[in-house]
């Protein structure tokens, strides 16, 4: 068996990393392709040494741009390495352009496709990586899912349970993994190291790039007239180039640069910033990654958003949607710090994403699938079979697995009276109401 995987940015190498290791691990033949949507200095082989992970075998180098001419590039570069490599499945992770572009090449090949981190909706189409991982889906055979919602919501667009498969997330595998490397290195950062963070106390990590914050003044205003009532945190914030380009045009910059009690500080390598993360006592983000993480470390989240695609979390109880609101901002941070019990719930939700062993789980899928031979993406030879969509209340003691073997059926939806269930072949129907499809 011959696996690929294809990167494009820092999060996909990192939530990546655990698989590749562990593909590396069995003895799998893999080859890993960057497409160098993201290459520079923290994409060079020396990331890839810090995680203890090979450097890439193939770099297509597309660079930035719009997304039509970097997806376009990248389709073009991807197809020619795998029409040469004639992998028996392709790895895509998240929803980035790289993860795209893969998916339309192998599906245009009868490559098939496991997209990592499958399911995930935000339901905003604005969103180019909701636009992204919704054609991933389509284009994919095996869907390594973190969690039942997840699952849920590609039940609910049609996908077979039987391609299903909820391992948990790899940025858990990933932040254990990496955490232990980093302690052992250290800060390396200078300016981290001059800061002192190891003595800090009450640190509030910033990250804040998203367009619909900074690039509407009065978002980012109110964000940061928040950031000036905090002064009982020390306030990190490893701020973006085109972050800081806004803040300056908008005349922003100074006033909060100024503040004793705000540090600015440039981009900071991966293992830095979990360090980081993993010291601090809340974390304030637009990103997405960030919100697995912080629950992962178990530390307390506040989202800049106004929806997100990791609800999870929210429901966990480990993260709370404040927006660009100064209010719910003030509130939300100020109990944290302030009250003990509630920042302690937040610190002990329970992370939706697995203990750690998602990647194993990925792989020995990944293993069963090629043994069986459902890799293969052949024409079919029999003339395809007829079946009806049905509901049904299910009202006797039978499983998942013995209700489709006697209807000569497949289970989509269930739904348990409170909420959607994902239908495992041992879960019992008993007063279920479901969905599935039966052949005739």
């Amino acid at each position: 068996m011959k696996i690929a995987t294809i990167l494009g940015t820092r999060p996909e190498i990192i939530k990546m990393a655990p698989i590749i290791a562990e593909i590396n691990r069995r003895g799998i033949n893999h080859i890993v392709l960057h497409t160098g949507q993201h290459y520079d200095k923290e994409m060079s082989d020396n990331f890839f040494r810090d995680l203890e992970i090979p450097a890439p075998d193939y770099n297509i180098h597309v660079g930035s741009g719009t997304h039509g001419r970097q997806t376009g590039l990248m389709m073009k570069g991807i197809e020619e390495i795998l029409m040469d490599e004639k992998p028996d499945i392709v790895l895509v992770q998240g929803d980035t352009n790289a993860v795209l572009a893969g998916a339309l090449v192998c599906a245009k090949l009868h490559i098939a496709v496991g997209h990592v981190e499958a399911g995930l909706r935000s339901f905003d189409v604005t969103m180019p990586e909701e636009i992204n991982r919704r054609v991933a889906d389509i284009c994919s055979v095996m869907y390594f899912i973190p969690t039942e919602e997840s699952a849920v919501n590609l039940l609910a667009e049609g996908f077979s349970r039987k391609n299903l498969f909820i391992t948990g997330n790899t940025v858990v595998d990933a932040c254990f993994r990496h955490l232990e490397i980093a302690k052992k290195r250290g800060f390396e950062e200078e300016s981290l190291k001059n800061l002192d963070i190891d003595s800090m106390d009450n640190i509030l990590t910033l990250t804040m790039h998203r367009a619909e914050n900074v690039d509407i003044k009065e978002r980012v205003t109110n964000i940061i007239a928040a950031l000036k009532e905090l002064s009982d945190m020390n306030i990190i914030f490893p701020i973006h180039p085109r972050t800081k380009h806004t803040l300056e045009n908008f005349g922003l910059f100074d006033d909060l640069n100024n503040l004793d009690h705000v540090h600015i500080v440039k981009p900071i390598g991966y293992l830095d910033f979990l360090l980081l993360t993993s010291k601090s006592t809340l974390i304030l983000t637009d990103s997405g990654g960030l919100q697995e993480e912080a629950i992962t470390l178990d530390v307390p989240a506040l989202t800049l958003r106004y929806n997100t695609e990791r609800p999870e979390t929210v429901t966990a109880g480990g993260n709370i949607l404040v927006g660009a609101n100064k209010d719910a901002i003030l509130e939300n941070a100020n109990r944290i710090l302030n009250d003990a019990e509630f920042a302690d719930k937040m610190r002990n939700a329970v992370n939706p994403y697995g203990q750690g062993d998602a990647a194993a789980k990925t792989v020995d899928a990944i293993e069963k699938y090629y043994g069986e031979g459902l890799l293969n993406i052949v024409a079919p030879e029999d003339i395809m079979d007829s079946f009806s969509r049905k509901m049904a209340k299910i009202d006797k003691d039978i499983t998942v697995s013995e209700f489709e073997e006697a209807e000569n059926g497949l289970i989509h939806m269930v739904f348990d009276g409170e909420k959607m269930r994902f239908p495992t072949d041992e879960l019992n129907l008993k007063g279920m109401m479901i969905t599935y499809d039966k052949r005739e």
